[in-house]
Formats: C-alpha cells, structure tokens, sequence
C-alpha cells in the first residue's frame, strides 16, 4: 500500500489523498481548497495525477473541503465509482448544488465588474451539469462496519466518526500471500458527549493511520460551558438592543446551534424575539438529517421519536427566499441570525455582517474553525476594519469564538482515539502548521508513536 497527499497537506481544506492498494488506485476525498482568491484559484488548478486512472473515489463526508472538486476530477476524465454512506450521498448533492449556485452568482458579480474594466472575469470551477454528472457516479450506499471488497485481496469498511451525519472513517485492509496489512483514514473526527452526533466509533489497531489535526494543539472548552458561553454572549447583545449573527456551515453546526438554542428556550433562558435559519441548504439538511434520524445521538432520537422537532420551536423562523433574508435587516435588535458560510467568505451572512458589524451593541459568535484568508479569519484574529462587498466596515461589535461547539475532536479527543489504533505510525494531515507540531509532540511523549507530518505531492508507503 501507498499513500500520496494531494491536499490538506499542511493546510486545512482541500483534503485528497491517494491510496494505492490491491492493484487499485482509490482516492480518499477529493475536497475544496478554501480561504481567500488564492485558494480558489489553487482549487481550479489541474489534478498532479491522471484522473482517468483512479478506480473510485471513498467521500469521508460532505463537506466542501472533501467533496468539493469531485465535479472537477469527473471533468478531467474520471469515470469510477464513488462510495459513501446514504446520508453523505443525499447531503454532498445538496452541498455540490449550493456550490455550483453560489460560484455562478459570484461569476456573474464579478463578469459585470470585469466588462466595466475591460478585463476578463474567472469563470465557475463548474456549473450545476457537472454537479449531476458527478453524481451519477455515486455507487449504492456503503453501510457502517461492513467490510467492501475492492478485489484483489483487498477491502474497506466505513466506521461512524461522529463528526456530521453520515460521516466515515475508513479502515482499508489487504490481504495478500499470508500477510495482513491495514491502514485508517480519520476523515474529520467528532468527540465524545455531543448532542446531536453520536460519539465516534473505536478504531482498530491498524499498521498506519492518517489522522486529521484541526485543533491538535488545544482543548475545547466542555460543550455545558460552550452552551452558557453562547446564552451569555446572546442575553448580552439583546440585552443591550443589539442583534446576533452566527455564521455558521450549514451541515451540522447549523443544526447544533439551533439544537442549544431550543435547550435555552426550554429553559427559559431564550431573551431574542426571533430566531432566523437565513440559508436554504441550511434548511434542506436540516431535513436530510430528520430523514436519517437513526443515525443521531440515541437522546436526540427518542425525542424525534416522541415527536418532537428538536430543531423548530416557537421564535424560529426558515427564510428560503432572497426577500425573506433581506427583510430580516429590519429588525434592529432582539434577533438571532444563523447564515452561512460558517468562514463569512460568501453567503448571506455577508449582508447581515454588513448590517450589524459595526453596531456595538450587537454580537457576532463564531462556532467553527476559521480558515486563513477568510473573512471570519480576520475578524476572529482581531480586524479592526473589513471590507465586505467592496465597502469598508467597522468591527466594533462583540466578537465570541466559541470552539466548544465544534465538530471536531481536540487535542485529547484525537489521543484518545488514535490510542485505539494500536502502534500504528501516524501521518498529519488536516491541520495548520502549529496543530500538528503540537499534536505529533503528545503522540511522540505520551504514546510512543512514529509521526510524519504529511508533505503535499509526497508518497508514504504502509509495510
């Protein structure tokens, strides 16, 4: 077996890793770069390998930084198959969809400033058609702890990692002239005592792992102190007569959000008049995750199965049309406002950033990772001025960073999961500089571990 990264090599997003295994070439996600025009432009950039001799693509998940060049690797000759769970297939179309719009609507803002300067305007990376036509290409779904073969000796099974509905880590083994050989793919891991999410499944020993590291330099703060964090910041705000903006991504921490928020309404601790879910693919997952509710934390399905909607409830509002979420702006306090994109570099948090950012009594709460180059980046790192939509803007509302409501694991989450792979080697990948240097220095003290941190075009090779 031999492994190849070609992306979240010492960054974050755009995860995309070869793996050469029983006379396959199998690529492991094949996700987005994302942050600022040089990482779009870097996502535009032709494969390093031959996409028409990859055999089949294995999705971790739906989020962009994983699935977000598929439509591009199918463009560029691909034709294998593309396996995932039920849950990853529904939403990554969803995802892929909203993409395709969303550049196409960027596309043609920024055709109309180019023609006023006589220049030439970057095109979409792609367009809706490609989106179906990648998609066609999705196999049956993949269930969890069901070994696959992929011939040749070799199999996969998806193993439940708890980071967002349908979620994987993928465990590869090849079986070849009396010898055993098993290498894992974290994907993105959740952590243990959510709400929504169930806690992610218990690796096995394997001979090389390839783990993420997003905060593999830091603890979260405990999800009861993240849910006070977040009741304080909003009764602070409406308190004060301001508004809320939460940009948030909108698989999975959309969900969380408003899954705390109703645990605050039912607590009496709810202050905001209104509560708005201002992003349509926000919505539809919203409903892809109550499709695929067994797949929830088990308390979350028993009360889906007592009937309950656990994230609508009085004060919540679903704003689908481009009217709706404009009207929201109207409301000068007493609201919350959950828009995506979860890093504010689109989207139509943009416009509710625009129009509370510079208000001090109003709270921005940021509940996710932040990549560089990205507007929320600049706002979390202490910007005292930002340009949105061409206009300066002042930062004079209260900023939060939440990271207790994060979908990934910390620092002793992933140790704790990698402790269950035995003596494996590990490879970094998924992380900035700083959290993999931290989380290979505890691997390499507290457990012994060989740890490589992942070079971008580099090959590792398992047994």
């Amino acid at each position: 077996m031999r492994i190849t990264a070609y992306g979240a090599a010492g960054e974050v997003t755009g995860s995309c890793h070869l793996l050469e295994i029983g006379g396959k070439r199998l690529l492991i996600d094949c996700g987005q770069f994302q942050g600022d025009d040089e990482a779009y432009a870097k996502s535009g950039e032709p494969f390093p390998f031959d996409a028409a001799g990859i055999d089949a693509v294995i999705l971790t998940h739906s989020h962009l930084d994983h699935v977000g060049r598929l439509p591009l690797l199918v463009k560029a000759g691909f034709h294998g198959r593309v396996l995932a769970t039920d849950a990853t297939r529904e939403i990554g179309r969803l995802i892929l969809m909203d993409a395709a719009h969303v550049m196409h609507e960027e596309y043609t803002t920024r055709l109309r400033k180019a023609l006023r300067k006589g220049i030439e305007a970057a095109p979409p990376l792609y367009a809706v058609q490609d989106v179906l036509v990648a998609t066609d290409l999705f196999a049956a779904p993949v269930s969890y702890d069901s070994p696959l073969a992929l011939g040749d000796g070799a199999t996969v099974t998806f193993r439940n990692a708890g980071h967002v509905m349908g979620s994987a880590f993928v465990e590869f083994d090849e079986r070849r002239n009396g010898t055993h050989k098993r290498v894992t793919f974290s994907g993105d891991l959740g952590y243990k005592g959510r709400d929504v999410m169930p806690d992610p499944t218990a690796p096995n020993p394997c001979d090389l792992v390839v783990s993420e590291s997003t905060y593999g330099d830091r603890p979260h703060r405990p999800v009861a102190e993240s849910r006070q964090e977040l009741a304080d910041a909003v009764k602070n705000a409406v308190g004060r007569g301001g508004n809320v903006v939460i940009p948030s991504f909108a698989l999975e921490r959309a969900q969380d959000v408003l899954y705390h928020l109703r645990l605050m309404w039912e607590a009496g601790e709810m202050p905001a008049k209104r509560i708005f879910l201002d992003s349509p693919l926000a919505i539809s997952i919203t409903k892809a995750y109550e499709a695929h509710m067994s797949e929830l934390n088990p308390k979350l399905v028993a009360r889906l199965d007592a009937g309950e909607e656990p994230f609508d409830f009085p004060g919540v509002e679903f704003t689908h049309s481009t009217e709706d979420s404009k009207a929201i702006n109207r409301w000068s306090a007493g609201s919350i406002i959950i828009a995506g994109s979860g890093m504010a570099n689109g989207g139509r948090v943009l416009h509710h950033l625009r129009h509370n950012l510079w208000r001090e009594e109003c709270a921005v709460i940021f509940v996710g990772y932040q990549a560089q180059g990205t507007l929320g980046r600049a706002i979390v790192d202490g910007a005292r001025m930002v340009h949105i939509f061409g206009d300066e803007v002042a930062v004079r509302a209260r900023v939060y960073t939440i990271n207790g409501l994060s979908a990934h694991a910390d620092q002793r989450g992933l140790v704790e999961w990698l402790r269950g792979t035995g003596d494996a080697e590990v490879l970094l990948v998924h992380g900035e500089p700083q959290s993999m240097e931290g989380l290979a220095g505890v691997l390499r003290s507290d457990l012994g571990r060989k740890v490589t941190i992942a070079e971008a075009g580099e090959s590792y090779g398992v047994g």
